[in-house]
Formats: C-alpha cells, sequence, structure tokens
C-alpha cells in the first residue's frame, strides 16, 4: 500500500498531537497545520490524498476553506473529512461539501476506518 499524504488543520494542539498519533500509525504521511490561513497554499504545494478540517478556527473556518477547496478544480475532488464539536457542525459541513462529518470526541476506531475508506 503507498503512503497518502493526509494534511490536517485544527486549532487546537492536543486534537493535532491526537490526529498525528493516532494516523501516522496507519502509515501515512502526515502534514499538521495549526493556522488555517496557510491551508489553500499549503494545499496547492502539497496536493494531498485526503484533509481533516476542524470546522470552528479562527480568521479561516472550516466551512469557508471546504467550499473554497470545492471551487477549485485542481482541488475540488479532494475527500475532507470535517471535524467538530458543534451541535450543527454536520449540518454546516454537509452544506459546504464535506465528504464526511465526525463529531468530537471521536471514536478513534470510526476515525481510522472513515480515513481508509477515503483513501482506498
Amino acid at each position: 500500500m503507498k503512503e497518502k499524504k493526509i494534511i490536517i488543520c485544527d486549532d487546537d494542539p492536543g486534537i493535532i498531537d491526537l490526529l498525528e498519533i493516532i494516523l501516522e500509525d496507519t502509515g501515512h504521511n502526515i502534514i499538521a497545520e495549526m493556522n488555517s490561513i496557510n491551508i489553500p497554499s499549503l494545499i496547492d504545494k502539497e496536493i494531498p490524498d485526503l484533509l481533516i478540517l476542524d470546522l470552528w478556527m479562527p480568521v479561516v473556518s472550516g466551512d469557508q476553506l471546504l467550499k473554497m477547496i470545492r471551487k477549485h478544480p485542481k482541488l475540488s475532488g479532494i475527500p475532507v473529512i470535517i471535524i467538530s464539536a458543534s451541535r450543527d457542525g454536520e449540518e454546516i459541513a454537509n452544506q459546504a461539501g464535506a465528504s464526511t462529518f465526525l463529531s468530537k470526541p471521536f471514536d478513534i476506531d470510526k476515525l481510522i476506518a472513515t480515513v481508509e475508506a477515503h483513501l482506498n
């Protein structure tokens, strides 16, 4: 199995650390970014196989990033998992074009299964 590239963006360092630990164990290349402003250039440079975005982040929110990605011809096909503790997060994520929504705190097995499903 070829190593896949996953970009994670969350403004919570604890969530980033947790996701990195979990997903590096699955054999993928993880690129973590806490500042959502850097995501567009990072995506352009790295062309990831999957994105995991937090919904509520300062400056640029996950749904704003997702809408921008979905309008970009080169990037529109990248699967995007939105994560959030927000009650209406799933609705917002789906309206923005998320591939999948996972609520925080997420089940680790479900997270891994969801990531693998989008990468295969």
